[in-house]
């Protein structure tokens, strides 16, 4: 299968109303995270099943299309990569770090970050993710945290935790989501260590990172750590210890 096959696809799937929806949805206006994205108005299942044909595109093709101006061209583009990593995976790996341009959206690397940078460094040195998250890209930024969530899958929270700390300070809202995520989601893995990071940082935390971290818990409790009352949470289990 080729390039212009895929597009083809892609092309035949689109739907201009929902490609309204979708600009706005993504905040593609003038001075927004999104500013300048174009939709053409595909549904992500749609996407992925095109997309999942051509895994034997070559990763030169593939970066054809990850360079394309259109949001779901870049989408398929990043399922493919997905897809070849198993067997590929050093070649997909360096491909990857090397076009995070193109993966700006938020969508864009949460499709993809875990499963190529966040696989890849299972059983490697993680270095790369505190670089990453000192970048002045706010996508390379939240492809740092978000590929964390491979790591706590396999019960590893250390460098969640502090990349986390890292970002604390940042100043964009969708990192505040993506650590508070995390966050919530190292907590289903050891629920002492996330309230033990709150208390230490409540301070610092920006509020919607904290209150995606607590979602899980009872509502007395997310009222309690809200106000920055943590005598005896610790001793209230959410999830595993």
């Amino acid at each position: 299968m080729h390039l212009s096959e895929l597009r083809k696809e892609l092309k035949a799937a689109a739907d201009p109303a929902r490609a309204k929806n979708l600009a706005w949805f993504f905040k593609t206006g003038k001075g927004q995270y999104g500013y300048g994205d174009k939709f053409i108005g595909i549904t992500v299942p749609v996407i992925r099943r095109i997309a999942h044909r051509y895994v034997d595109l070559p990763l030169t093709e593939a970066r054809k299309l990850l360079a394309s101006p259109i949001h779901e061209h870049r989408f398929a583009a990043l399922e493919i990569l997905v897809a070849k990593y198993k067997g590929n995976e050093q070649a997909v790996y360096d491909f990857y770090l090397k076009n995070t341009h193109y993966v700006n959206n938020w969508d864009l690397v949460d499709t993809s970050a875990p499963y190529i940078v966040g696989q890849h460094l299972m059983t490697r040195p993680r270095k790369v993710l505190y670089k990453l998250a000192k970048s002045r890209s706010l996508w390379e930024r939240r492809i740092a945290i978000v590929s964390t969530m491979t790591l706590i899958r396999a019960g590893q929270i250390e460098d969640a935790l502090a990349i986390s700390e890292i970002l604390l300070a940042d100043d964009h809202d969708l990192i505040h989501k993506a650590v508070g995520w995390m966050l919530r989601e190292a907590g289903k893995r050891s629920t002492p260590a996330l309230l033990d990071f709150l208390e230490r940082h409540y301070e610092r935390i920006p509020r919607t990172a904290l209150r995606y971290a607590i979602e899980r818990f009872p509502a007395a409790q997310r009222k309690r750590l809200l106000a920055g009352e943590f005598s005896g949470s610790s001793r209230i289990r959410c999830g595993s210890a």
